[in-house]
């Protein structure tokens, strides 16, 4: 499949389609129909894909007004029913990709509905915590939003930009919190900067990058640990923390040409070394208990509601790492091994989308 596909985006790489950043472009979107067809993985992955998201088309949307699953514990009412409602993340992205494989009018007017639904009652109280789960709607509307009628698109832009306005103007973001240095403000920074993406707003793509330049100054350390790390005992967060960052740096090599994988602060600290001080825990040459020292009392209050993984000395599992590692292989193939090895050869619809970016981006 990936020899397939290098030589599909080699024929098309400079066809001078413009680009979309957060999503597939059109020349990659191509490339991926082609490889369902041709590739046999690719088109066994795209029935199972077609399967579920047939499914969807009978579904309503199930929006909320306000996102709550930050510092709420399992269990709790509120945090139970915005996880009923992110049901609908994944519908209409699914319906949105279906669309742009298909150009079946079906898939695009049933997302298009769950993204108007969203855009007309959720508003964002500026917890990125929170609004990190929209990562899918946005990724949706990029991959429609050019087929939409003016009105739907305006109703969907307005949400998403009052989105980011929220984030940026949150009083979490006040300097001297601790929630404007550690991985709140990663999760900021991405939320930001993929909706100034999609939305063509230089203001927010300007603001995101300039905010991750000092967010990796002070948030990660020259030997590749972090302030997150540091203050939970856990590299559940340090991972939490670099997921966001990788997802804004692809963006910004898509978008910029500018590599912030490999950037490195005045300090000497980037995220490639913190990938790389994370490795040898993934690849199990060192273990870690997790929680034994942190310092944030939730963590504890999660260990004493029972929450899998979260008791003090709950040792690392390498197989939490996989969603890092899949952004992480965009910008270092030498990863791909260690991924491959904790998750198997699982093809999917969009584990092809990234390969996608990914072969693109290593023939530009």
């Amino acid at each position: 499949m990936r020899k397939f596909v290098f030589t599909c985006i080699l024929f098309m790489a400079y066809s001078g389609l413009k680009a979309q950043i957060v999503s597939l472009n059109e020349g990659e979107i191509k490339t991926l129909k082609a490889s369902i067809v041709n590739d046999p993985p690719a088109k066994k992955a795209y029935l199972v894909f077609q399967k579920s998201t047939v499914a969807y088309l009978n579904d309503l949307p199930n929006p909320i007004d306000t996102i709550r699953t930050e510092g709420l514990l399992k269990g709790d009412p509120r945090k139970e029913r915005t996880y009923q409602s992110l049901a609908d993340m994944n519908k209409m992205f699914s319906l949105a990709m279906a669309y742009r494989i298909t150009d079946d009018q079906k898939y695009l007017k049933k997302s298009a509905e769950f993204l108007s639904a969203w855009a007309k009652m959720n508003h964002s109280k500026g917890d990125p915590i929170d609004d990190t789960n929209l990562d899918k709607a946005v990724e949706a509307y990029d991959l429609i939003k050019a087929a939409l009628p003016v009105g739907e698109k305006k109703l969907i832009e307005k949400w998403l930009t009052e989105t980011a306005w929220a984030e940026i103007n949150s009083k979490r973001m006040k300097p001297g919190k601790g929630t404007a240095i550690n991985n709140w403000n990663a999760h900021r920074l991405k939320e930001v900067g993929e909706i100034g993406y999609v939305l063509n707003n230089r203001e927010f793509v300007t603001w995101a990058i300039e905010n991750l330049k000092s967010h990796i100054a002070i948030n990660l350390y020259p030997d590749g640990s972090s302030l997150d790390f540091k203050q939970r005992d856990a590299m559940h967060y340090h991972l939490y923390d670099l997921e966001p960052l990788i997802k804004l740096a692809i963006m910004i090599d898509r978008g910029e040409g500018k590599n912030f994988y490999t950037y490195e602060s005045p300090k000497g600290s980037s995220i490639k070394k913190s990938v790389d001080w994370l490795m040898p825990y993934v690849r199990g040459e060192k273990q870690h208990e997790e929680y034994v020292n942190t310092t944030v009392k939730f963590d504890r209050d999660r260990a004493k509601n029972n929450e899998s993984g979260f008791a003090a000395g709950t040792m690392f599992e390498p197989k939490l790492a996989v969603p890092l590692l899949k952004l992480a292989v965009y910008f270092d193939s030498s990863l791909t091994e260690t991924l491959q090895k904790l998750q198997g050869s699982i093809v999917s619809i969009e584990a092809i989308a990234n390969d996608i970016k990914k072969t693109n981006r290593s023939i530009k």
